[in-house]
């Protein structure tokens, strides 16, 4: 069984973000926890033996500090997508297609996957979204062109943070 590797970007403007990644890729992205909460997190969805090695999440770090920093706009991390369900993987392939700075409501993200009439079960995908930031959930908009939830620290004030970063603007 394949093992789970965690770590923790250390203090950024969100926080400590711990970090979790499989021999395929990432899997989970986590606000406001600690090792042992996240290695329980990740051992229950997962069912796979978690171990702290720095090493083996420098990248996914490296990558969410500099996004958060202001100098990243995209991530080349590998997903590993096995750990989602069909529809979730669909929508948050999607969401991730959406260009740095911009948006698109629950609604087109259900057209563009083929489900016109899902916009909620497109916002259910999002908000449990288990790689924010990566796959950026914040860029998904009500139909109102209004925020509407974030699991974030913080709630939506971090999602207009988080699109307010994009446009330049990192005041917290």
């Amino acid at each position: 069984m394949d093992k789970i590797y965690i770590g923790n970007t250390g203090e950024t403007p969100l926080g400590d973000l711990w970090v979790a990644v499989s021999g395929k890729g990432l899997v989970a992205v986590e606000f406001e926890t600690n090792q042992h909460e996240f290695a329980d997190i990740i051992n229950k969805h997962l069912r796979r033996p978690v171990e702290f090695v720095t090493e083996k999440v420098g990248e996914a770090v490296s990558q969410l500090r500099e996004y958060l920093a202001g100098k990243r706009r995209d991530f080349n991390l590998p997903v590993d997508w096995s750990v989602l369900g069909d529809f979730q993987c669909r929508a948050l392939q999607a969401t991730c297609k959406i260009p740095y700075g911009q948006t698109r409501t629950y609604g087109q993200i259900a057209g563009q996957i083929g489900r016109p009439r899902a916009s909620r079960a497109v916002g259910r995908a999002e908000a449990t979204n288990p790689m924010p930031l990566v796959i950026p959930c914040h860029r998904v908009v009500g139909a109102d062109g209004k925020l509407h939830g974030y699991g974030g620290p913080g709630g939506v004030k971090t999602k207009e943070w988080l699109l307010n970063l994009e446009k330049g603007d990192r005041k917290m």
